[in-house]
């Protein structure tokens, strides 16, 4: 009997040290590590949802965020039914590097209309210190998003659980909404990828 089921690519760029890998972990294993292991090219995590009925496996592409990997190739853009855009609300210049990744991006993915592709903003790490520690307002991020299209914008922290799974479920159904036809059908569903299979993820 064949059963339904949505691939979903959600690719995930920023600087290196911003979180990236840590809200994914956080999201997909409910864990955080402290230790620090830079992402090395990239690497990606899975987690299966069922959103309004519909059978979705989210594939999350994990990138190295340091300069020298920051032209991945066309292959590893190809096919993203979302972009997740990622900075450090401690650091100003993750914050505004973010205008090269999303050019990055554009320019590698070449989606059909680039006008109304989903992009999502994640001002990471809200914990620091308090707070105290922040160097980016949210208004001005939020200018940013306006600036770029009327970007949703999400504060979250890896470390707290902060707007994790509120900012992964708005990404998964800005995917959905961008999955045109690309709805891949297996028979039985045998073993397909499980919701805690990783393939050398490391805390980022």
């Amino acid at each position: 009997m064949s059963r339904r089921r949505s691939l979903l690519k959600v690719i995930v760029l920023g600087d290196s040290g911003v979180g990236k890998t840590s809200l994914m972990n956080q999201y997909v294993h409910k864990r955080f590590s402290q230790q620090y292991k830079a992402t090395i090219g990239a690497d990606f995590v899975t987690k299966e949802l069922l959103i309004d009925d519909r059978l979705v496996t989210l594939q999350i592409w994990d990138t190295a965020g340091q300069e020298r990997f920051q032209s991945l190739g066309v292959a590893f853009y190809r096919g993203a039914d979302c972009c997740v855009l990622v900075y450090d609300v401690n650091v100003v210049r993750s914050f505004d590097n973010l205008v090269n990744w999303h050019k990055e991006f554009l320019k590698q993915a070449n989606p059909s209309n680039p006008k109304t592709f989903p992009f999502i903003l994640l001002g990471n790490k809200i914990d620091i210190d308090g707070g105290s520690s922040r160097v980016v307002s949210e208004s001005k991020a939020k200018d940013w998003c306006s600036s770029k299209g009327n970007i949703p914008y999400f504060e979250t922290s890896a470390r707290e659980d902060i707007n994790v799974d509120a900012a992964f479920l708005y990404i998964s159904r800005s995917a959905i909404a961008n999955d045109h036809e690309q709805d891949i059908y297996f028979q039985g569903i045998p073993d397909a990828v499980s919701e805690t299979e990783q393939h050398g993820g490391c805390s980022c």
